[in-house]
């Protein structure tokens, strides 16, 4: 998180030299050994490439700190319900809980030696509502403890940024219904270990993706209601300052949020912001693989897909005929980062007592980036899908390449009906080779086989050529996914609607 914003870099601010900020040089920082301690400019012109607009202000430097005001607002308003403090001392408190009105490079240089973000932000709030009301400032933050405000404030992060991602995703699936339904008979080769296999359809491709994101969506729903809930537990967990009414008090703080209540404060347990973690780097891997084979898809060996051309999109600085799959790129990058983050998530979780030391603090930044990437990469696919250029006729072409050999296995099992299946896959087998050795279609070569012709007939042997013959259950597996896309895309809208 940069508490510096570049406007007081670019201004010539006191503290500001060769594109650094001077957290402290007198006191020396004691966490910072130079004597020059620097705090480096985030870098925001990467920005477009790797995030997404509409979940970047989310994790802003004030967004942040507003997540925890709102945290201690609610807190004030919920005691004031349950008869803790006055109605006028919750009012105080809260509306001083504006980010606009506290110094935010003060926080930033004050946090290191604090050790966390709430100490001393807590510190400037107090200044604040005791400037209007002594009685109020006696309970700000009261009955809390730091991990409450920065848990809770980081829930709040999360589930405006997991709404986000989730209209994303709405949007990826409306485009894949489309794309299924129109390209359920568009003829595609599959393959396997980057070689043809077999044939397939383009839109029986586009209902697999379609259904990994309806698996998403869930997942997304689930953190929304089993992850993303309060933690108010006090010092230890026991909510003991406010005696017999913590239970109480954490009820209408839930309600204050409109956050889940769990049954027991959470702080010490960190099986929910993994799971938040997992679950995006579970959608990460999945636009990763989406965006790894569109990129395949639009080499130009292949050209069966491409993203959608446009001036100076995907160009080159020396190459003017080059149009490079920027998008496809985008996503791959920012998922690329995903797991390793996900795994400091998963080790923070071995962290020691009621409050760990190192662990829980490692989460900090690392949990707002996987979920800046992974937006990222779903602004990304999310605008990129829409406006996929889909080239039919190459695909057909592309299912010629090998002169027949695609359909070997249908020919092997055409003719197992009539031979053991070991026979005729040796027999198959060996027309392949010859057909590669003579240059030749396979059908040709079959149909002058005398052990083939004996029992395949010349329209059996055509017919094994047809690619539309040999889809398999295709079309009923596109049909179960559409279904389902329809029924959970209808149940999501009635609900939003």
């Amino acid at each position: 998180m940069n508490l510096f914003p570049i406007a007081l870099h670019i201004r010539g601010s006191p503290g500001w030299s060769r594109g650094v900020y001077r957290i402290a040089v007198h006191p020396r920082n004691p966490f910072f050994l130079s004597a020059v301690p620097i705090y480096t400019l985030g870098m925001h012109l990467l920005d477009g490439f790797f995030h997404s607009p509409s979940v970047e202000p989310l994790f802003s430097d004030a967004a942040a700190v507003q997540s925890v005001l709102d945290f201690e607002a609610a807190l004030a308003r919920a005691q004031a319900r349950g008869g803790i403090i006055s109605a006028t001392a919750a009012e105080a408190i809260s509306s001083s809980c504006r980010v606009e009105l506290f110094d935010l490079p003060s926080l930033a240089q004050a946090m290191p030696s604090a050790g966390n973000l709430a100490i001393p932000l807590l510190k400037q709030l107090n200044a604040i509502v005791g400037r209007s009301s002594t009685d109020a400032l006696r309970y700000v933050h009261y009955g809390a403890t730091s991990q409450d405000a920065l848990d809770t404030g980081l829930v709040l992060q999360l589930r405006a940024a997991i709404h986000v991602i989730e209209t994303d995703l709405d949007a990826m699936v409306a485009t894949l219904i489309d794309l299924t339904e129109a390209h359920r008979n568009t003829l595609l080769v599959a393959r396997t270990w980057l070689q043809h296999a077999l044939p397939t359809t383009f839109g029986y491709i586009t209902a697999g993706w379609l259904d990994a994101f309806l698996q998403h969506r869930n997942r997304l729903e689930d953190q929304l209601q089993n992850s993303m809930v309060l933690q108010f537990g006090g010092a230890a967990g026991t909510l003991a300052a406010l005696g017999d009414r913590g239970p109480q008090i954490a009820k209408l703080l839930a309600k204050e949020l409109t956050l889940p209540l769990p049954r027991i404060p959470w702080h010490a347990q960190r099986e929910r912001i993994a799971a938040t973690a997992t679950t995006l780097g579970l959608l990460s891997g999945t636009m990763a693989k989406i965006a790894r084979d569109l990129s395949l898809y639009m080499q130009t060996e292949v050209g069966e897909l491409s993203e959608p051309p446009s001036m100076g999109r995907g160009g080159s600085s020396t190459m003017p005929h080059k149009q490079n799959p920027v998008a496809s790129a985008a996503i791959i990058a920012s998922a690329s980062r995903v797991p390793a983050l996900v795994s400091t998530v998963l080790s923070a979780m071995s962290g020691e007592y009621q409050r760990s030391l190192g662990a829980w603090q490692s989460e900090w930044e690392v949990l707002p980036q996987i979920v800046r990437l992974t937006a990222g990469g779903s602004h990304q696919l999310a605008v990129l899908l829409p406006r996929l250029t889909v080239n039919a006729e190459k695909m057909r072409a592309n299912l010629d390449l090998t002169h027949g050999l695609i359909y070997a296995e249908a020919v092997s099992l055409a003719l197992s009906e009539k031979l053991n299946r070991a026979s005729a896959h040796k027999l198959v087998e060996s027309t392949c080779r010859r057909a590669q050795l003579e240059k030749r279609h396979l059908r040709a070569v079959l149909s002058e086989d005398a052990d083939v012709t004996a029992i395949l007939s010349p329209e059996s042997i055509a017919s094994l050529f047809e690619p539309a013959n040999y889809l398999g259950s295709a079309g009923k597996f596109i049909d179960a996914v559409l279904a389902a896309a329809r029924s959970q895309f209808s149940q999501v809208h009635s609900v939003k609607g």
